[in-house]
């Protein structure tokens, strides 16, 4: 369950680098029903937030990193993201960009971790996060999947404090690590930890990968929208005991996102 209070070490940001920003505004628009709105509200096309009910739920930016792929890019909150990073440093991660002050909003920096997974950290200041989120059309869950999930496990336990529990998977279909903040309960789980083989890991080239679940009332009427506005579907949508029923999608420039319609909504 992720919630707004934004504790040490729980999702409280995300953010899609698109080639075409107005492009993806229109795309997430009619999966999501979200609205985009420009910074400063002026014609600018190079980013912005979404909108879903007024409430923000993610940001949107031009991607200009050269060889970069189109994706979300999820954030943590830290109480120091210079410590962070100096943590980040201690495990054998790289820092993709050094913390730096966003006006009086927080503080910010992008890391990438041993095995190449890319993830961000924010410390608040004005802004402590998103205004929505664990509701339909708003993130409602964090997966990062991955060669070496033990290495993982590892890293992240050192560098954002996360616990961590294991469960087997129907089928025999391996183990799935579900992420808790350090000191809260289970029922604050924000994510998980899937470990696939190199191959499987083929839209990466075989380097991990975070991508954010977002909640819908209907996966397949949400599928429709998917496919309709140019994106795809890259698996299922299939049930899951006990989670509910999802699908893996990619949007039209390719960046990965999972939509679930919980279990007894």
């Amino acid at each position: 369950m992720i919630t707004t209070d934004f504790v040490p070490g729980s999702p409280c940001w995300l953010d899609l680098g698109a080639p075409d920003v107005r492009a993806a505004a229109a795309f997430y628009g009619a999966v999501f029903g979200w609205e985009f709105e420009t910074m400063g509200g002026s014609g600018d096309t190079e980013g912005g937030v979404f909108r879903k009910d007024g409430r923000i739920v993610a940001g949107l930016g031009k991607l200009t990193e050269e060889g970069a792929r189109p994706a979300w890019m999820i954030y943590y909150s830290v109480a120091d993201a210079d410590a962070t990073t100096r943590a980040v440093e201690r495990g054998g991660g790289t820092v993709r960009v050094a913390p730096a002050d966003l006006g009086d909003s927080g503080r910010m920096a992008q890391y990438s971790d041993p095995l190449g997974g890319q993830f961000a950290v924010w410390q608040p200041g004005g802004i402590r996060g998103v205004d929505l989120v664990d509701a339909p059309g708003s993130l409602s869950w964090t997966e990062l999947y991955t060669s070496d999930a033990t290495a993982a496990k590892q890293f992240y336990g050192d560098v954002l404090g996360w616990q961590f529990s294991d469960t087997d998977l129907p089928g025999g279909g391996g183990t799935y690590s579900l992420i808790t903040p350090a000191g809260l309960p289970e029922d604050r789980m924000h994510g998980g930890v899937m470990e696939l083989p190199g191959k499987s890991l083929a839209l990466t080239d075989g380097r991990p990968y975070w991508h954010p679940v977002f909640a819908v009332t209907d996966c397949d009427a949400t599928l429709a929208q998917v496919t309709g506005h140019g994106g795809r579907v890259q698996m299922g949508p299939e049930d899951a005991q006990g989670v509910g029923r999802l699908a893996v999608c990619l949007d039209p420039a390719g960046a990965d996102f999972v939509v679930l319609t919980p279990a007894g909504s």
